[in-house]
């Protein structure tokens, strides 16, 4: 039988042909004779599109990001919207963050678009990815590229596919251009550009997003001359935009200059994640520096953002991404409540995030409908219900979005959102902290933790299956003492009463994610990372908050019960 690496070395030898260049024959036969360790993780399979496109380490190989993966990828890109738009004048925008190579890979990816006569609008320079995805529409163009491995660490690239409405791609195009890109050999991209074809573009796009952030966002609020703000772009590509939206908005600003300037190798932290907090540990020191209410992070391509506010005790607290949520969630159905629903309003979330988000569609009436973990399943559900007004919606990891006019996650309008909340609280005598508790106090107290376990390379991948088999064919019965009463597997799109049998359909798509129901209110999710070595276990328990004073006893209680279902299933 052949190996893994044997048959890794064959796909390789097939890259010493006068399709690519020669520095990339010249470092295979390098990794041939000296690392064959590295040719093995670098063959072994195609990099794939997951819930975020295509991510992966940057390198010569299939399972590598390079000018000749993502040049295939254009090239069938190309092929799909000739098929698609027939007869048209098709029209791309590019886009790219501030990662080494983004700016290199995105010309590649342009000159491949431009030699198959397809015009593009390319950005001069980095730029968010929220302003990429209102510029496919912005612009009237029939697809959108942006070149991010959003927050992976520095060794990473990707490749985000944006469709005509401003979405990622999702059904059945998805499936179709992948059918289309696995068609073609590597000898089948023209690189060949048509300079003619491709347009840079800048300011007159960045003034035309910055105005729609600013009308989409913006609300009557209180307190923003009173209101200190502490923004890190952690060396990323918001600081091109957002720190000019709070000003315009009239919000001051205080900017993390150490991290300020955009470097693709991340040098002040472990990782340009704001879901993590060691990554806004100095902007967390600036704020206590100059006394200020709130601080903001956001990530490499300025998609997800973390906030800290000060509790109770007028210390910093980071909040997760499903506390921010909720925040946002709840003061926009306010507004619009205070202006009159029509009846045809929804809100949206993932069916990993907390539950508190169907709690609130319930007290106010208003739908909220749940999709797949990434965006791109939110902005699906904005194009399969054009009679109806998307309010707002949000997922745990720490993404929102405000509208419809962008159609990603969008750090940039949320971040002023999020500083309006917090500004009118304070100036109504409280807080962005204690209206949490107050809404916990109102719609039940929800409390989440997420655990990811990295599990790289061949091996880690092996690992990560091994797990969802064991928790498929040997399903715990109870957790921490309370009975399962339901299993979700969206793998076979069969929900499950253990106890009698009973099966329901799932009607959202099939996805590698299975959720644990306990009778006590318990939910735990397990997910492999579609876009990382990772599998993700999501836990949200919850009880009744009886009043403001007893939320910190109330916590408490809860952490222990999030604690011992971490133990119970030897994750800790």
């Amino acid at each position: 039988m052949e190996t893994s690496y044997e048959k890794s070395l064959e796909t390789a030898q097939q890259w010493l042909t006068p399709t690519f260049d020669t520095d990339t024959q010249n470092t295979i036969k390098d990794m041939m004779e000296n690392n064959k360790e590295e040719l093995n993780e670098s063959f072994f399979k195609n990099l794939e599109f997951g819930t975020g496109g295509m991510r992966g380490v940057m390198g010569v190989g299939t399972n590598r990001i390079n000018k000749y993966t993502l040049g295939k990828n254009t090239q069938g890109l190309s092929n799909y919207l000739k098929q698609v738009y027939p007869g048209e004048d098709l029209k791309v925008v590019i886009a790219f963050d501030c990662r080494h190579n983004s700016k290199s890979l995105a010309k590649v990816v342009a000159d491949v678009f431009a030699a198959n006569g397809i015009k593009v609008f390319l950005f001069s320079d980095l730029r968010t990815t929220p302003e990429l995805s209102f510029s496919v529409r912005h612009l009237e163009c029939h697809a959108g590229i942006v070149l991010t491995a959003s927050h992976n660490p520095p060794e990473y690239n990707g490749y985000k596919v944006y469709w005509t409405d401003g979405g990622q791609l999702v059904p059945p195009q998805d499936g179709e251009l992948i059918k289309e890109i696995d068609s073609l050999q590597f000898s089948d991209i023209n690189f060949e550009s048509n300079e003619s074809l491709i347009e840079y573009i800048d300011k007159d796009v960045d003034e035309a997003f910055i105005n729609a952030s600013i009308e989409n966002g913006s609300f009557d609020v209180k307190g923003k001359d009173d209101f200190k703000i502490v923004f890190t772009s952690l060396h990323g590509t918001s600081i091109t935009t957002l720190p000019g939206v709070l000003e315009k908005a009239g919000f001051h600003v205080t900017i993390v200059e150490e991290q300020a300037e955009p470097n693709g190798d991340f040098p002040t932290v472990k990782s340009p994640n704001p879901e993590e907090p060691e990554a806004l540990t100095m902007a967390l020191a600036k704020a206590d520096e100059i006394g200020a209410d709130m601080v903001v992070g956001t990530d490499p391509d300025s998609d997800r953002l973390g906030i800290a506010v000060r509790d109770n005790d007028g210390n910093m607290k980071l909040l997760n991404g499903n506390q921010t949520m909720i925040m946002m969630t709840k003061f926009l159905l306010d507004r619009w409540k205070e202006k009159g629903f029509k009846g045809d309003e929804f809100i949206a979330s993932t069916i990993v995030s907390t539950p508190m988000m169907s709690k609130l569609g319930e007290a106010y009436d208003v739908e909220c409908k749940l999709g797949l973990t990434g965006f791109k399943w939110i902005a699906k559900m904005i194009k399969d219900f054009p009679e109806q007004t998307f309010v707002g919606g949000g997922e745990e990891s720490f993404g929102y979005m405000v509208g419809d006019f962008v159609r990603d996650k969008d750090a940039v309008t949320s971040t002023l959102l999020a500083c309006q909340i917090a500004a009118n609280a304070k100036a109504n005598g409280s807080s962005f902290y204690k209206d949490l508790i107050a809404t916990y106090v109102e719609f039940g107290f929800y409390k989440e933790r997420l655990i990811s376990l990295v599990k790289k390379g061949i091996s880690g991948m092996q690992e990560i299956n091994q797990m969802m088999i064991d928790l498929r064919e040997n399903p715990f019965t109870t957790i921490n003492g309370s009975k399962v009463i339901k299993i979700e597997d969206y793998k076979t799109s069969m929900a499950t009463n253990p106890e009698t049998g009973a099966t329901e359909e799932i009607s959202i798509p099939k996805s590698n994610v299975l959720i644990y129901y306990t009778e006590d209110g318990s939910k735990i999710a397990a997910r492999p990372s579609g876009t990382e070595p990772k599998i993700k276990f999501y836990f949200s328990v919850n009880t009744t908050l009886e009043s403001k004073e007893a939320f910190s006893e109330t916590d408490k209680v809860l952490e222990d019960r999030i604690d011992a279902i971490i133990q119970e299933l030897k994750l800790s």
